[in-house]
């Protein structure tokens, strides 16, 4: 798989407790640094959260996302797969 080329994390940082945050993570695309992805538990499991920002508006809103279902599903892939070792 070509994402695995692509995509390292280079920084899980876990939390202990009953949080719906498991870790924050870090991740490389390449030669770009992306902070603030989130591991979180969900009803169905863990999931993956994407940075985000708060706008003037008030609302949240992500700075960082795939742009297709198949690089997302070879984010959440390698994202939780690190966060499992």
């Amino acid at each position: 798989m070509e994402a695995e080329q692509i995509l390292k994390v280079v920084r899980v940082h876990r939390f202990d407790g009953d949080s719906k945050v498991k870790a924050f993570v870090d991740i490389t695309v390449g030669d770009f640094v992306i902070k603030g992805l989130r591991i979180l538990q969900g009803k169905n499991g863990l999931f993956l959260g994407m940075p985000q920002e708060k706008a003037k508006d008030g609302k949240w809103y992500s700075t960082f996302y795939p742009a297709n279902e198949e690089a997302k599903q070879d984010l959440h892939e390698v994202v939780l797969a690190a966060y499992q070792e």
